[in-house]
């Protein structure tokens, strides 16, 4: 058996985002943490279910700068409401306005914020039943009150009105 070397370890992102919010003033930050977590079985098998895609990729905005892969944080590619792009094609989703480790990532691959060409494969190759006509984008710019009180029941009243069985949030 052979051990990773010393400095292999997963970076410590969660601590990362307190110092920084810690040196901008703000108080310690608290990401929600539920006792209790919902779980509702999967009732229909994967290859006849009809799955929801949700993202907090934001569309690509012309004109508000740099959102390609290796991008600066971009704070002006937000998006504040909850949005739908369809699943027929993919759409043209970026990451800029994110804050994520820029020196260990590069944002070069799109399927890792958007996988939608895979799931287009699994619902071709039968491992998936169908995909919703529309994927959904989550804004990443609230606070946990209104992301509970306001994104979060928008997204399930979008997911339900398409027929989901199922739901893969991509979180970036």
């Amino acid at each position: 058996m052979v051990f990773a070397a010393e400095h292999d370890v997963p970076i410590p992102y969660m601590q990362r985002t307190r110092d920084y919010y810690a040196t901008l003033g703000y108080p310690v930050y608290r990401w929600a943490h539920f006792v209790d977590v919902p779980f509702t079985p999967l009732l229909t098998p994967l290859a006849r279910a009809r799955l929801a895609l949700v993202t907090t990729a934001a569309p690509h905005q012309p004109g508000v700068g740099d959102q390609g892969p290796r991008a600066p944080y971009n704070a002006a590619a937000k998006f504040y409401t909850v949005y739908c792009e369809s699943t027929e094609t993919i759409p043209d989703l970026r990451i800029s306005h994110v804050g994520y480790d820029r020196v260990h990532t590069t944002a070069e691959d799109p399927n890792t914020w958007l996988p939608l060409a895979q799931l287009q494969q699994a619902v071709k190759s039968g491992r998936l039943g169908a995909l919703t006509p529309r994927l959904h984008g989550a804004p990443t710019n609230r606070s946990q009150r209104v992301t509970v009180e306001t994104d979060a029941p928008e997204l399930l009243r979008r997911c339900r009105d398409d027929g989901a069985d199922a739901v893969v949030l991509v979180p970036n």
